[in-house]
């Protein structure tokens, strides 16, 4: 004996918090005038099938085969490849690269099997001249423009895909949902059923979400508790480097990053990123120093540019490009307090050659020595790398996997660094780079800029 009962309820749409009544503030995120009013069937029905508990013991514990995209650097951010019946969430600026980056690979997987590309933003014809760009046949590779995802589902069902991309997931739509595509009840619903649908069949599924302007991925969070593994694709729109990096991933590390340059033939994966981004470095530049940072587990040389310049208005300027800019503002401080740099009436303007973007505290010591640089009008040594943190009392702090830093900045032809002395006490690394300890920022500037 089925029966249906309708009933409303209340969803923020920011974190997608319900509630029986419409609040005014959300008392999960604290937004305000987020509430609205989401009709509900609660479907009350008596099992006909009861699920069995399975004792973990006698369960086969073998790993899932992966499936190899034949994307070097795409495999490695997956874990090596994509575990069948997964469900992988892609996000990224607008025009970053996201469909470019899936295409070449629903072009990869058709070796496989047949593979459905749903896309509800472009017609099969606009997906067709982008794969003809990029020099992809298409063979085994299976179009459908739409937006209605049991649509979709059924005509997945009809060919058995190896793989599936679905293109947005805020724009297709489930039709038992009386709420907009895109809308929270839309999009948890919708990325429901195709969690349990790759559950069911095996069958890997790729969906592309929006970004907001805070970078975040639009729509409630619970998207990305729902989905196996979340991947970001990052860069400057107009560079040509991109970064995938992973957020979440149930089958893998998250320490694992791609990197990718943007070329007529699409997205290609780069050996050694670190020799691309020196390449064009001046010999001599003055506001210049490089700095050995980690991008999950991989070493990454970048270069940090600087400039300093009297400001003609009462309040100096500070831009950050590619850093964090409250670091900017605390280096900065530091360098005037602590070492009596007189910077507070100066402009300055602080960049990531190549268009990275470095969040971790180890570049701070490249950051203070490239304004150093930049406001003595004096270059750093050209075979010269640093690293370290910098504290509010001029210190310089130890960073993480210093020995792996160290072998990248020799590979490619360095032969001294500046590390933080504390990351000493535990004995020098085993390295032919000639390490050159500092206790302070102060003593950083000494051996730096001699």
């Amino acid at each position: 004996m089925q029966k249906r009962n309708q009933q409303s309820s209340f969803v923020c749409q920011e974190c997608g918090h319900e509630s029986v009544k419409w609040l005014g503030r959300c008392p999960d995120c604290n937004a305000w005038d987020t509430f609205v009013e989401k009709p509900k069937t609660v479907e009350t029905a008596a099992r006909s099938v009861i699920a069995t508990p399975l004792e973990m013991a006698s369960m086969q514990g073998d790993e899932a085969q992966r499936l190899a995209l034949g994307l070097p650097d795409f495999d490695r951010v997956l874990g090596g490849g994509i575990v069948p019946g997964s469900l992988v969430l892609i996000g990224g600026d607008p025009g970053i690269g996201k469909s470019t980056l899936l295409i070449q690979a629903a072009a990869c997987a058709t070796s496989m099997g047949p593979v459905l590309y749903i896309s509800g933003e472009e017609s099969a014809q606009q997906i067709k001249l982008r794969a003809r760009r990029l020099g992809l046949e298409g063979h085994d590779l299976y179009l459908l423009s739409e937006t209605d995802l049991e649509a979709g589902l059924t005509a997945a069902a009809n060919i058995t895909p190896s793989l599936v991309i679905v293109d947005s997931i805020q724009t297709v739509y489930v039709p038992d949902v009386a709420s907009a595509p895109g809308s929270m009840a839309q999009l948890r619903e919708a990325t429901m059923r195709l969690m349990r649908w790759a559950k069911g069949t095996g069958v890997p599924v790729f969906i592309v979400g929006h970004v907001t302007k805070e970078g975040e991925l639009a729509g409630p969070r619970m998207l990305e508790h729902i989905v196996d593994v979340v991947l970001y694709l990052e860069g400057e729109r107009f560079s040509s480097y991109r970064l995938l990096r992973s957020v979440k991933n149930r089958y893998g590390s998250v320490d694992e990053v791609g990197v990718f340059e943007m070329t007529d033939s699409g997205l290609e994966g780069i050996a050694n990123p670190s020799e691309i981004l020196l390449a064009e470095r001046a010999e001599g530049a003055i506001g210049s120093a490089v700095v050995p940072t980690l991008e999950g587990t991989r070493p990454l040389l970048v270069e940090l540019q600087a400039l300093t310049s009297a400001t003609p208005f009462a309040t100096p300027r500070r831009v950050a490009n590619g850093l964090d800019f409250s670091r900017l503002l605390l280096v900065a401080a530091v360098l005037t307090r602590r070492l009596g740099l007189s910077v507070g009436d100066q402009d300055i303007i602080a960049s990531v050659a190549g268009g990275f973007r470095i969040q971790e505290p180890a570049a701070d010591l490249g950051l203070a020595l490239a304004i150093a640089s930049s406001f003595r009008d004096v270059p750093l040594a050209g075979d010269m790398a640093v690293m370290g943190e910098v504290g509010l009392s001029g210190e310089l702090r130890s960073v993480g996997q210093l020995e792996r830093r160290l072998n990248e900045a020799e590979r490619l032809g360095f032969r001294r660094a500046i590390v933080p002395q504390v990351a000493l006490r535990r004995g020098r690394p085993k390295t032919g780079i000639e390490v050159v300890p500092a206790g302070t920022l102060r003593d950083a500037l000494k051996v730096a800029l001699q």
